[in-house]
């Protein structure tokens, strides 16, 4: 069995929790952090347009593509610690939804957390990319809460009857 589980901060302690408790030990598990491009790149097109481009040394691009390196490296080794049993570590760039349904291609199971309103329970408690994913996996998907589900009174009321 092998089991993709998309790690986002702020959510993935609950990504591997479902895991640790779901998964047989003998799991395949892959651990996937998918770095968002663009952040950098709007850094340094702040600082060349403010600065103009002949100051490489200063220019904040390279210095968040680091930030954003180490970051992910952190992230995939708490995780992997956090697991506490063998895994592979995978670190994609591009857009998050469409690199984690790539990554999930011949998957038995993706493992993700809500990424929307956690406040109330029903379709926005996914977002945007948690939405696509969901909608366009290639496998089997365990949705989890990043913390304790909502009360079902946060349901939003049935539609009105008409006779």
């Amino acid at each position: 069995m092998r089991v993709i589980v998309w790690l986002v901060e702020g959510t993935w302690p609950a990504c591997v929790d479902a895991v640790r408790e779901h998964a047989p030990r003998a799991t395949e598990v892959v651990l996937l952090h998918v770095s968002e491009p663009g952040v950098a790149g709007l850094a340094h097109g702040a600082f060349a347009g403010l600065l103009g481009r002949g100051h490489r040394e200063r220019d904040p691009e390279v210095l968040l593509e680091g930030l954003g390196a180490s970051s992910a490296v952190q992230l995939l080794d708490a995780a992997a610690e956090r697991l506490g049993r063998p895994c592979e570590r995978l670190e994609r760039a591009g857009r998050a939804e469409r690199q984690v349904v790539a990554a999930a291609d011949g998957a038995d199971l993706l493992v993700l957390a809500r990424d929307g309103d956690r406040a109330r329970l029903g379709p926005h408690s996914l977002g945007p990319a948690g939405r696509f994913v969901v909608d366009h996996a290639p496998c089997p998907v365990l949705l989890v809460w990043p913390e304790s589900a909502p009360d079902v009174t946060t349901l939003p009321p049935p539609p009105p009857h008409h006779p």
